[in-house]
């Protein structure tokens, strides 16, 4: 296969700290390169600066055999590269159609917005992929997973050469990312060159020919996806195997009224009849197919979607949880699924993030916060959670996708909570990374707190969840005690 694309020699530095180091990658029309590394490898740099947005201190990009140099924005797009952002970088205020036609605009130079041509640009994208989007509705209205399947057919709304997919699938279930698969085959048939990134080992050698892995900055290996197996992989990205096993948390022997309690609720036409309870001390997972309901019930627990009917009790306790201050007043934490725009405020600091929900911990005389008392806390969450960062007064924005992650469960954990909800707690972080969250959260149940982890994971549904719940359509479908909990046993369920 020809080679469509090549970066020699790529070098980049952050304030003396070297995020690339000569890197070289090469891509070939007609295939699927996996380009892995765990969180701050440099793979997200490594894209800003194929596709314009960063430019390298060092190395050049090569086009079909031509040096281009290092390409501005629209030169890329030019060239024919295109990339799925992991934040997805779309425009919120925007409807679906003008977000997908985004592309085409910015190569047409274009300032005059025409509604009709963006509409049938986004239409025959999505005819193409086979998707339902409802191209007149603004992106801040839809879903997170409707929002990945957005960023991905803005990339496709121009002939593109060479597509970059960093983390495309985290908000999306096993179901819809075979769907994606098919779509990526059809690319390939097309003559696209495809690099893909993904934390999901599965989803790696189900859409990879070639692999290539990143460790600090550097390539440490790369070949054919059949010369890897799912731990040699693994061992690459971290330099070490992390355990996957099932490790279940200690229950407490002690006979504790639930830490959650939900009985025959329900929100509109969302979810109906819904009911289950977390013990004290409790690892639960919830679980379903896209649109079954599984976020907007755990949504409506915390009070971002009050429930029309039925009653929430935590610790024992009624609780009218009509509002998210309410949720918090009850006892619940809240770990939503978008961590970048719900979960943490970028540019703010660290130390800032983590005492956003417990600011009456930190307080002082007539309500100010007290400086000293911020610093201690947000100084003990850091070494708790093992936060990698020199000082916690950095931005968020400083830190890796992992990093960010614990700073959003960690702002969660300083309050308390009897319950702590948690929406895709992994997603878009690596196995180093996912093996420390899960152990924090195994280590957090075993001090009594009754966790609910809502996730499509099937591996990390099995390695921690004592029971697993199913939602279909908004209804409670069923569960899976204890020992029934595995692999085959969840996808059976699934895919019913």
């Amino acid at each position: 296969m020809p080679l469509a694309l090549q970066a020699k020699g790529i070098t980049k530095t952050y304030g003396g700290v070297k995020a690339l180091t000569e890197v070289d990658i090469d891509v070939r029309a007609g295939e699927v390169m996996c380009l892995a590394g765990a969180n701050g490898s440099g793979k997200s740099t490594l894209i800003k600066i194929i596709s314009g947005v960063e430019t390298a201190d060092a190395g050049h990009i090569e086009m079909d055999g031509v040096d281009v140099g290092r390409p501005s924005v629209t030169d890329s797009i030019d060239l024919g590269i295109q990339v799925i952002y992991q934040d997805m970088s779309l425009f919120p205020n925007l409807t679906v159609a003008e977000n997908i036609a985004m592309s085409a605009r910015v190569k047409a130079r274009s300032k005059v917005v025409r509604v009709q041509a963006a509409r049938s640009i986004a239409a025959r994208v999505v005819e193409r992929l086979g998707l339902q989007l409802s191209l007149d509705e603004k992106v801040e209205n839809i879903s997170v997973a409707d929002r990945q399947l957005v960023a991905i057919c803005r990339a496709l709304a121009l002939d593109v050469k060479v597509l970059f997919m960093d983390e495309p699938t985290t908000a999306l279930t096993w179901r819809e990312i075979d769907s994606l698969s098919r779509v990526v085959e059809q690319l390939k048939a097309d003559g696209v060159a495809i690099v893909f990134v993904s934390h999901k080992t599965e989803e790696v050698f189900m859409m990879s020919d070639r692999i290539t892995v990143l460790r600090n900055g550097a390539v440490v290996k790369s070949g054919a996806a059949a010369e890897f197996t799912p731990d040699t992989l693994i061992e690459s990205l971290l330099g070490y195997l992390p355990s996957e096993e099932r490790q279940l948390s200690a229950l407490p022997v002690e006979d504790k009224a639930p830490a959650l309690e939900v009985h025959e609720i329900g929100r509109n036409d969302l979810f109906e009849g819904v009911s289950f309870e977390v013990g004290a001390g409790e690892i639960v997972g919830l679980t379903g197919l896209l649109g079954s309901g599984r976020s907007e019930i755990a949504e409506s627990i915390f009070g971002i979607l009050p429930i029309d009917t039925g009653e929430i009790r935590v610790a024992g306790q009624a609780k009218p949880i009509g509002s998210v201050q309410e949720g918090i007043e009850a006892g619940i934490g809240y770990v939503p699924e978008d961590r970048l725009t719900q979960g943490v405020i970028l540019e703010q600091s660290i130390e800032s993030n983590l005492i956003a929900a417990s600011l009456d911990k930190v307080s002082g005389r007539g309500g100010f916060l007290d400086s000293g008392q911020m610093a201690r806390a947000s100084q003990h969450a850091v070494e708790k959670l093992g936060i990698k960062t020199d000082n916690p007064a950095n931005p968020v924005s400083s830190l890796s996708g992992g990093n960010q992650q614990r700073v959003v469960l960690g702002k969660w954990m300083e309050t308390e909570p009897s319950v702590l909800i948690l929406n895709g707690p992994t997603v878009g972080v690596d196995a180093g990374s996912k093996a420390v969250i899960l152990d924090i959260l195994r280590l957090t149940a075993e001090q009594g707190t009754g966790i609910l982890m809502i996730s499509d994971d099937v591996p990390e549904l099995v390695s921690v969840c004592h029971r697993v719940l199913f939602v279909r359509r908004g209804r409670m479908d069923g569960a899976l005690e204890m020992d029934e909990v595995s692999p085959e046993r969840i996808r059976e369920r699934l895919d019913r």
